[in-house]
């Protein structure tokens, strides 16, 4: 059994411990709400940018002109590409392995042909690197604010492979944010932009200077609008879990200070009967 004098510093230690998870709980928490302001801001553009997409589209998924839009264009998929969104940081519970899980799903499992991978996010790249998968662009450091500009580089590296015919399919994988306690991991193909299956909201707009001019610049911004969306979900994701992580570790911090308090009584208790004990039979020695 260890010594008072031990599990006194092994209290202070987990003590101190639980102050800096609660700390970190709250700075999350703190950063988690700034980001789910920007995730529920962001989603009615996004929503209106597929309308508007499904309206054009459908003006001309029927015609003999689709291979001015090469964005549109299904052909079979003999290699494929993923976008990787992950945190660049741990202390996220399950929520990295569960998007890594995911991709490395697909790319191994459900692909069925080679696949290229665009990590964004350090800890995606990292197990990419590690388990020997194609990579061949990264983007990490972006931070908790990053901007429509960080995430253009990203789309056009997936566009570029995909126009060039080097990729036949991008996909994203990243964790979509659906409340504080649920991040859900999300594969969604992004390219080819796929038919859209309703159309009519803008049907009785006029386009200048034409729908097909004005569809010829959207779908770049699509994609774009797609990953810009995609990262958000994954910082609020990030966040979230992070805040939940931390709250259960202090939890436990607690629980374990509280258990070790009772094994210090304990072994305090026994210290002090085994002195009385030893100055007991030195006072019998002495009186005989």
């Amino acid at each position: 059994m260890a010594s008072p004098r031990e599990i006194r510093r092994r209290i202070r230690s987990v003590g101190n411990m639980s102050q800096i998870t609660r700390a970190m709980e709250m700075v999350s928490a703190a950063k988690m709400r700034r980001a789910q302001q920007r995730v529920v801001a962001s989603r009615p553009y996004a929503e209106r940018l597929e309308a508007m997409i499904a309206d054009l589209a459908a003006l001309r998924l029927d015609t003999e002109q689709l291979k001015e839009f090469p964005l549109l264009d299904e052909r079979e998929v003999k290699r494929a590409g993923v976008i990787l969104i992950t945190p660049d940081r741990g202390l996220t519970g399950a929520l990295n392995m569960n998007v890594i899980r995911r991709a490395s799903h697909y790319i191994l499992t459900d692909a069925g042909v080679p696949v290229e991978v665009i990590a964004a996010g350090k800890k995606g790249r990292d197990f990419m690197v590690r388990t020997r998968q194609e990579v061949v662009a990264e983007f990490i450091g972006l931070g908790d604010k990053v901007t429509f500009d960080d995430t253009r580089p990203i789309a056009d590296v997936a566009i570029e492979d995909f126009v060039s015919r080097k990729v036949d399919a991008v996909y994203l994988v990243f964790a979509q944010f659906v409340n504080t306690l649920v991040q859900r991991p999300e594969l969604r193909q992004i390219l080819p932009i796929a038919k859209p299956q309703e159309s009519g909201i803008y049907t009785d707009y006029i386009f200048e200077p034409s729908p097909e001019a004005v569809l010829r610049n959207l779908l770049p911004r699509y994609i774009e609008v797609q990953i810009y969306q995609a990262m958000l979900e994954s910082i609020a994701s990030e966040h979230s879990a992070r805040m939940v992580a931390m709250r259960n570790a202090t939890e436990n911090a607690k629980e374990l200070v509280s258990d070790l308090t009772l094994s210090y009584n304990k072994a305090r208790q026994a210290q002090i009967t085994r002195e009385v004990s030893e100055i007991a039979a030195g006072a019998n020695a002495l009186g005989r």
